[in-house]
């Protein structure tokens, strides 16, 4: 259990003991340390409730409160807010757990069967700036609940399906013909284009790109196999990027839209059988009441279009259905920009109007933000093309490679340009993780690089800095107790001991940025306890509980890092 939610179900039983029993304990960390190590604000709504002076309710709370082996001072501030100072004992030995155990001490959730879908490219195109977020916030989700013990299955819902693989498909068959084909594929992007401009001007070529769809959809192998040739060709694209982004996402998690193809027809009709449907215009629609407009119409969810083509909407409820019945999901998280909002509220009320979606059933739109230029709009190219996620991963390391190069121009080469890969690539990605997803931000080279301030750079040195520590002290012995006594020490183990909450809260609503915030106090709080506390110029069992100390926070950052998919160094 955490060390929030054994003090708040202590407080709890102690409001029910003194009257209130329905009370929340509202227990949160304090924020300053000399108010303590947790607060309990619980007392105030309760008092209200009850129509009593709530400093006398705080005392009976207190009285009836038991800490013992916890808290070694309770104390009721302002009009009824309860104060809780931890006992170093206790923390002294949640540190030792931490440091004795891989996980750091860290239980294990109630296990379920958790499901991120994320990156979801379109596989006509190559990967840009506009898949960064996705991608790196859904890699920690799948880090973050998988450490706590859930079954995670990853899912990359790749559009492989659709007219424009008609398209594609024929200028790939046309190209191949006159020897070009291998050449254009190098760029996705040039290849799209160049099969979209012959699409729209020349009607002949879009005659025979509309032969190839119908041919595609009713299963003509031929076309089938080239289809998988250029799905394959795409996959290696974004299997590449993965692999230099360190995104755990691989071949085996690939889930595209046309997998749900065979249960398109089938899940219509149920719709209609079900009531559900109704034609409008040609296209086979779901009127749905919860979304009306100005005017009070409901808002149309069309499924199937005029002419009987499918949308993707249609293929999301296909995945639905897969989700629940196959895969037997208890939650779901579509890590998908914000402004598909709308779509996945309307998405999931006819799920469940139709019921393929069980109110059990926890499924979630993951919502993110954009990636802004200086300028306030969204980061393009100066030409107004979006930004290739390769040539942006490239220039990270290009630039942490001088960035290191300068700081250490001795090291060589091969270890300078390791370095530089871990910092430029971790210091992308933490500049996405640390802002809150559901904002925009502005991209900024300097300040993700930077070596101050909440960074990975500055992160990524934290940890070295510890491991400097130990490279000069030869007698640390890893079973040695933990004493806390100066203020430094107990702020710090306090921080290191609150992990396993910060975890846990980031599993439950999937904001990664409150673990970034958390090691970035972590390490500044190391630095504080550096100074005031010297560990090698100390002695005897004080020397080693320090050293203690210092090796349950290189534990927490790396864990903690490593959940954010960055990776740390030895040496900087």
């Amino acid at each position: 259990m955490t060390i929030q939610q054994l003090i708040n179900d202590r407080v709890a039983a102690a409001l029910a003991a003194a009257g209130a029993p329905d009370a929340p304990a509202v227990v949160q960390p304090a924020s300053k340390p000399e108010f303590g190590d947790y607060q309990a604000n619980g007392v105030m709504g309760a008092a209200k409730a009850l129509k009593t002076n709530p400093r006398a309710l705080a005392e009976q709370v207190i009285a009836k409160l038991d800490l013992a082996g916890i808290a070694d001072k309770v104390e009721i501030a302002g009009p009824g807010f309860i104060n809780i100072h931890l006992d170093p004992a206790f923390l002294a030995g949640r540190v030792e757990k931490a440091l004795a155990d891989e996980a750091l001490g860290i239980a294990k959730a109630d296990r379920k069967k958790v499901m991120v879908e994320y990156s979801s490219v379109n596989l006509a195109k190559e990967m840009h700036i506009g898949h960064l977020r996705g991608g790196i916030i859904g890699d920690a989700l799948v880090r973050v609940n998988s450490f706590i013990g859930h079954d995670v299955v990853r899912q990359n819902h790749v559009g492989d399906w659709g007219t424009q693989f008609g398209m594609l498909v024929a200028h790939m068959v046309e190209s191949r013909a006159a020897g070009e084909a291998d050449f254009e594929l190098k760029d996705l992007d040039v290849f799209y284009k160049h099969s979209k401009k012959r699409f729209d001007e020349d009607p002949a070529f879009a005659d025979l790109a509309r032969d190839y769809v119908v041919k595609l959809q009713s299963g003509d192998a031929e076309v089938l196999e080239l289809w998988h040739q250029f799905v394959a060709l795409s996959l290696a694209h974004c299997n590449a990027i993965y692999r230099k982004l360190g995104l755990l996402l691989d071949d085996g998690d690939v889930r595209g839209e046309s997998f749900y193809n065979d249960d398109l027809p089938v899940l219509v009709n149920e719709l209609r059988e079900k009531g559900l449907l109704t034609e409008d215009q040609g296209a086979q629609v779901v009127f749905l009441e919860e979304f009306k407009n100005k005017e009070g119409e409901p808002a149309a969810f069309i499924v199937q279009k005029q002419g009987g083509g499918y949308l993707y909407a249609t293929t999301d409820l296909g995945a639905i259905r897969f989700r629940v019945n196959q895969l037997q999901l208890d939650r779901a998280l579509y890590v998908v920009d914000s402004r598909q909002s709308l779509h996945f509220q309307q998405l999931f009320t006819t799920a469940r109007k139709a019921g393929w979606l069980p109110e059990s059933a926890d499924f979630e739109h993951i919502g993110h933000g954009t990636i802004m230029g200086p300028d306030g709009k969204p980061l393009k190219t100066r030409s107004g093309e979006n930004i290739k996620l390769v040539e942006l991963l490239d220039e990270a390391i290009s630039r942490a490679y001088q960035l290191v190069s300068s700081k250490n121009p001795d090291l060589a080469e091969a270890e300078r340009r390791q370095i530089a890969e871990a910092v430029g690539i971790g210091a992308l990605k933490y500049a996405d993780l640390s802002k809150s997803r559901n904002t925009d931000y502005i991209f900024d080279w300097d300040s993700m690089l930077s070596f101050e301030g909440n960074t990975a750079p500055y992160l990524q040195y934290a940890y070295t800095r510890v491991q400097s520590v130990f490279r000069k002290a030869d007698d640390f012995d890893p079973a040695a107790r933990v004493l806390i006594s100066e203020p430094a020490e107990k702020q710090l183990a306090v921080a290191l001991a609150q992990f396993e909450d910060v975890v846990f809260a980031v599993a439950d609503s999937s904001q990664p940025h409150h673990l970034c915030s958390y090691l970035y106090n972590v390490a500044t709080l190391f630095s504080r306890f550096y100074e005031a506390c010297p560990i090698l110029k100390s002695e005897g069992e004080v020397r080693q509980s320090r050293l203690q100390l210092a090796a349950a926070t290189a534990k927490t950052l790396k864990t903690g890092l490593g959940l954010l998919g960055i990776a740390v160094l030895e040496t900087m």
